[in-house]
């Protein structure tokens, strides 16, 4: 199983988020776009994992869930990864209560590290993948996308759990909710 955790956004991110696609698929037709159907952002990958780890993998992520509050992030503007002319990554910045959502990676990264789930040596940076470039040089039509999202909104959403997905098939199957309990 291909298994990462992630925070889930809401439906109003999520519809935005799917008209916004819609509108930038058309400047850029060569890119590989995110499917809309469970708009995320990784706290940390896994990879691949045997089933038979599932359980301690509970173990260690329901105790997160009672030390972190709700939390409102809202998503809008953006940008790219990679050269600006040819960039690889087009994302969404993600705004709000960033640093709750840092403090829940880094807890979620913590308690997998003992699993041996080693975390990606470089910072976490809240932002909502759209679309990678198909070539490895990077598509300058990801370029363009990046200036039409300048001034986009993708309104706000309540982020109140984590979730543990397995990715199977392009399409995302939560394995494990824990939702955020600490009072705020």
């Amino acid at each position: 199983m291909r298994l990462f955790t992630a925070v889930t956004l809401g439906t109003t991110i999520e519809s935005r988020a799917t008209a916004e696609l819609q509108r930038l698929r058309a400047l850029a037709p060569h890119a590989r776009w995110v499917k809309v159907e469970g708009v995320h952002l990784t706290l940390v990958f896994l990879g691949d994992v045997e089933e038979a780890r599932l359980p301690s993998l509970r173990e260690a992520l329901e105790p997160v869930g009672p030390r972190h509050a709700p939390f409102v992030l809202s998503v809008g503007g953006g940008g790219s990864f990679g050269s600006p002319a040819r960039p690889r990554v087009l994302w969404a910045d993600v705004r709000g209560a960033t640093d709750a959502l840092e403090a829940l990676q880094v807890d979620t990264a913590a308690v997998l590290q003992p699993l041996g789930f080693e975390p990606e040596h470089r910072e976490y940076t809240a932002h909502l993948t759209l679309a990678r470039a198909k070539d490895p040089r990077g598509d300058p039509a990801l370029a363009r996308c990046a200036q039409a999202l300048e001034a986009s909104d993708f309104g706000e959403g309540r982020v109140d759990r984590l979730v543990l997905f397995e990715s199977r098939g392009g399409h995302y199957h939560p394995r494990l909710d824990v939702p955020l309990t600490r009072a705020g």
